[in-house]
């Protein structure tokens, strides 16, 4: 439960909040509260505290709105965002939706999920004196994309050089060629066709993410869903919220095409998408971030005993691979 512990001194915490307790339960990594006025949620703030300031001021735009649900962030009784404990570990209270979470199975909830993300984006931009009031750095896909490369050419260098490799290390180094390949032709296409103006567009733009938009994150709350855990918000083209959502499903579909074209359709039909955007969002699909993803998780695991997990991960990205490919062809590069 992170710094969290359902003791007297942790939960005495809370008399800093103006809420009536009646009793507290465990959630994912956190304390929940049942009071007379609903469910609450009390977390341990992780990173930077100061980002709580940035992500309140995003929550009561989306709630001024009112186009979509989003939890809120408890200011205390000395209106304060966090309070502090004897071990100067900081905590907050947010408001919580004790429901149940988006069905990924379900293709009519998941295109749901897709407008509600659509008329979030619609909200969640800052202006320009937001943005330097806060001392936000937008984020930019190349140098996250240099950084994974240069991950993967460090497996790459470690793999060749053992003597003795397991059979998973084996069928990793097999390979290795031809997602690394991908991943520096990925790179290099998105650096041609950005031309090294990704940052004033997105600054342009003041939009934001929400950073973690997956099923766990949409809350079923009567007819609408509602989004939680904004934590990871982050000022950045909002294909990236799409992209992140779209690729858990398309993972778990085998790269469905009539799946991946009414997700898009029902973006659209709320937010349609820029040309540049649309081109954005096929990049960050293309890029071989799974294949990234499992060896970067190998190289700083211990290797004395490889999990038999990835090995099966690394069995299905390849045989999912056609299909993404095929996917990627019939959705964005037959294209004009």
């Amino acid at each position: 439960m992170g710094g969290i512990e359902l003791n007297d001194r942790a939960i005495g915490l809370l008399n800093h909040y103006d809420i009536e307790v009646i009793r507290t339960r465990k959630g994912r990594g956190a304390i929940l509260c049942d009071t007379e006025n609903g469910c609450f949620i009390f977390k341990e703030v992780i990173g930077n505290p100061e980002k709580l300031k940035l992500q309140d001021c995003l929550l009561k735009k989306v709630s001024a709105y009112g186009s979509v649900e989003a939890e809120q962030i408890v200011r205390t009784k000395e209106d304060v965002l966090w309070v502090e404990d004897g071990d100067s570990r900081k905590y907050f209270l947010k408001t919580y939706f004790d429901n149940r979470e988006c069905n990924l199975y379900e293709e009519n909830e998941c295109e749901e999920a897709v407008k509600t993300l659509a008329l979030l984006h619609n909200v969640l931009h800052l202006e320009d004196a937001e943005v330097a009031e806060f001392q936000v750095t937008p984020f930019l896909i190349d140098r996250e994309y240099e950084k994974h490369n240069k991950e993967l050419r460090k497996v790459w260098r470690y793999l060749r050089k053992k003597s003795q490799k397991s059979l998973f290390e084996s069928a990793l180094l097999q390979e290795y060629d031809y997602y690394l390949e991908q991943a520096l032709e990925v790179t290099e296409e998105w650096r041609d066709f950005a031309k090294e103006d990704d940052l004033n567009y997105i600054k342009e733009c003041g939009s934001f993410c929400h950073g973690d938009y997956q099923y766990h994150n949409i809350i079923r709350v009567g007819q609408e869903f509602a989004v939680i855990n904004f934590e990871r918000c982050v000022m950045d083209n909002p294909v990236r919220d799409l992209c992140l959502f779209m690729r858990k499903l398309l993972e778990k579909s085998e790269w469905s095409i009539e799946l991946g074209d009414g997700l898009l359709n029902a973006y659209n039909s709320v937010r349609p998408l820029s040309a540049r955007s649309f081109v954005e969002l096929y990049y960050r699909l293309a890029y071989p971030e799974k294949f990234w993803k499992i060896a970067n998780f190998y190289y700083n695991s211990g290797k004395a005993w490889i999990p038999e997990r990835n090995r099966e991960k690394l069995e299905l990205l390849s045989a999912q691979e056609k299909a993404k490919q095929a996917f990627l062809e019939k959705i964005f590069r037959t294209l004009s």
